[in-house]
């Protein structure tokens, strides 16, 4: 009963708050997200290091791409469900259009790490999408089945939880607390639980692996408590004070619990993750100050066009350079690749593939956004 008029005074504080259109400033800084991500994965080792992860603790600017992720869909999931719970479309009906999006968000993920190899022998069962898709699923029926306190119990909780779990708990054959890669609690059930089907790259453990979802959530989450604020009824002004304010906040609270346990993308620490909403806070108060408040909409333009269709885009960035390698590589044709006298030395090519690639999704994006194709899940 609590939970049900917890609920209901979510759905009548949403309806007597309407927002007074769609939020260009969301769009815009999932379009930045987006075009962080495509420079991140086309970076090869000559190019700045902000755009290499952290090897472990600390963080980098790549480093904030994915909880910027997973931070908008908790937005999105506050202004889109909130709508729609305030028009009085059953929760039933919601309640399956979230678990068909989610769904076929898992899928994808899968099928991208298939691709083009399709090895089921090593199948990925964790990653980018897949991750999304549990974390969207959660946060999705939490709101929808319950209101603004209990979701930020629910945040503060799988946090904490986290937080005992890797500190308190050891792995068989290492100590308690113990972060090294092969000697936390992530890692080792990464290792007795997903096996051969952990990330290629790692092999024995998975940078989006079974635990490290449970802060991984609660991320999505704090973004859901982020999005009551834009879809509030206050002024512009007002709005981007609240998000400064809980974006200062968290950003301290994750200096504070980096003392206890490092701020580090990875394991996804529970001070990764406060740091990071905070850093999202206040990034998207900017835009929405910038863009939505002083009316700077011309200069965000190409973020929108790159935001409003981000999964195409994600689907596309991972793909074609698989579809690229398959082709050009030296045994694709059965034979030895000629070589090329005069080709630019490493790092140039290097260079060039970054400025190039983005160009190329941009280029992508925008096609879809000429001719209104908006491929939604």
């Amino acid at each position: 009963m609590a939970a049900q008029a917890e609920s209901r005074a979510t759905a009548l504080y949403l309806s007597s708050h309407p927002d007074t259109g769609r939020l260009v400033c969301l769009d815009a800084f999932r379009g930045l997200t987006m075009l962080l991500m495509v420079i991140v994965n086309s970076s090869g080792p000559a190019v700045y290091h902000q755009f290499h992860h952290a090897e472990w603790n600390g963080w980098t600017l790549a480093d904030t791409v994915f909880p910027a992720f997973l931070w908008i869909v908790g937005v999105a999931i506050t202004l889109s469900l909130g709508k729609k719970i305030a028009l009085g479309v059953p929760r039933r009906a919601l309640l399956l259009r979230i678990l068909r999006r989610s769904i076929v968000l898992y899928a994808l993920g899968v099928f991208i790490y298939l691709f083009p190899a399709f090895d089921f022998a090593h199948i990925r069962f964790t990653g980018v999408l897949q991750r999304i898709a549990v974390c969207y699923l959660v946060a999705a029926m939490l709101f929808l089945y319950s209101g603004i306190k209990t979701q930020l119990a629910c945040a503060t909780v799988l946090l904490s939880l986290y937080w005992a779990l890797i500190m308190l708990v050891p792995a068989p054959g290492y100590a308690a607390g113990d972060l090294t890669v092969d000697g936390n609690l992530a890692h080792y059930i990464d290792r007795t639980v997903l096996g051969s089907h952990n990330w290629v790259e790692t092999k024995t453990w998975d940078p989006e692996g079974i635990l490290s979802t449970v802060p991984a959530i609660a991320t999505t989450l704090l973004g859901v408590l982020a999005g009551y604020i834009l879809q509030s009824g206050g002024t512009i002004a007002q709005r981007c004070a609240w998000l400064f304010t809980a974006g200062c906040g968290l950003l301290a609270a994750g200096l504070i619990c980096d003392a206890w346990l490092p701020i580090n993308k990875n394991l996804w620490t529970s001070s990764f993750a406060l740091f990071m909403a905070g850093l999202d806070s206040l990034v998207l108060g900017c835009m929405l100050w910038l863009i939505d408040g002083r009316g700077y909409r011309r200069w965000a333009q190409p973020l929108v066009i790159l935001g409003m269709n981000a999964i195409a885009v994600y689907m596309l960035s991972e793909l074609l350079p698989e579809i690229l390698i398959a082709a050009f590589s030296p045994g694709a044709s059965g034979g030895t690749a000629p070589e090329q006298p005069g080709a630019l030395p490493g790092p140039a090519v290097q260079f060039a593939y970054v400025i190039a690639f983005p160009l190329a999704m941009y280029a992508f994006a925008w096609l879809l956004y000429r001719k209104q194709w908006f491929p939604r899940l």
